[in-house]
C-alpha cells in the first residue's frame, strides 16, 4: 500500500554522500594497486609484452615454492650428521611451516582474489590459492633470506645473492600476474616479522628437547 515504508535498500546500494577521508584513501590506493599491478604483469602471458622471458620467471617461481623449500629442509635434515646443523635445519622447517600457515590463515581472512590477468597454471596450488594477500612466496623469500644472512656464513658475493633471489622471487609475482604490489610489499613485511617469531621460538635441545631425541 501507498502508507507501507518503502524497503531499506542493500548496503551496497547506498549512495554514501560523506565518504570518510580514509575510504578515499583506500579506494584510491586499490585503484593505483590494480592498475600498476596490471601494467607490471608483463609476462602473465605468451602475448604480453615481455612474454618471451614468462619461462624463466616460472622458474623463479619454482625457487621460492614452498613445497621445494620443505622437501630439501627435510631431506637435509635427515642426512645431516652435525648437531648443530640439525638444530638450524630444524628451525628452517618450523619456519617454513609456520609461513604456510600465516600465509593461509591471512588469505582465508581477507580473501583477496587473484589478479583478473593472472593465469592459474602455478605450481602445486591447494585450495586458499586462489586468494591473492598476501604473497606466499615474498613472505617466504623475505623469511628466507633473512634466516640464511643470520645462520650461515657466507661470502659477501653470496649474502648479497640471496638479497637479490629474495627480491627477484618477489619482482615475479607482479610480473607474472600473480599478485598486485600491495599482496608483494605485505608479503615481504609479514616475512621479516616471522623471522622475528622465529627467533623468540629457537627450537634448542634445551627448548624442545622431544624433537631433536628424533634425530
Amino acid at each position: 500500500s501507498s502508507g507501507a515504508a518503502a524497503a531499506p535498500l542493500p548496503e551496497e546500494d547506498c549512495m554514501k554522500l560523506n565518504p570518510s577521508f580514509a575510504g578515499i584513501a583506500l579506494s584510491s590506493l586499490l585503484a593505483i594497486d590494480l592498475w600498476a599491478s596490471k601494467r607490471l604483469g608483463v609476462c602473465a602471458g605468451e602475448g604480453s609484452a615481455w612474454g618471451s622471458a614468462r619461462p624463466l620467471m616460472k622458474v623463479i617461481e619454482v625457487s621460492g615454492h614452498g613445497i621445494p623449500w620443505l622437501l630439501g629442509t627435510f631431506y637435509g635434515l635427515c642426512q645431516s650428521d652435525s648437531s648443530a646443523a640439525r638444530e638450524v635445519l630444524l628451525n628452517l622447517l618450523f619456519a617454513l611451516l609456520l609461513d604456510l600457515v600465516m600465509v593461509a590463515v591471512v588469505k582465508g581472512l581477507v580473501k583477496r582474489p587473484r589478479p583478473t590477468h593472472n593465469k592459474m597454471d602455478m605450481f602445486v596450488t591447494i585450495s586458499v590459492d586462489k586468494y591473492s594477500f598476501p604473497s606466499g612466496h615474498a613472505t617466504r623469500a623475505a623469511l628466507v633470506c633473512r634466516f640464511v644472512l643470520r645462520h650461515l656464513v657466507l661470502a659477501v658475493p653470496l649474502r648479497v645473492l640471496v638479497v637479490l633471489w629474495a627480491l627477484i622471487v618477489s619482482i615475479s609475482r607482479v610480473m607474472l600476474g600473480r599478485h598486485n604490489m600491495t599482496d608483494v610489499l605485505f608479503g615481504l613485511l609479514l616475512g621479516y616479522a616471522l623471522y622475528g617469531v622465529v627467533e623468540h621460538c629457537w627450537l634448542s635441545p634445551a627448548t624442545a628437547p622431544a624433537l631433536f631425541a628424533l634425530w
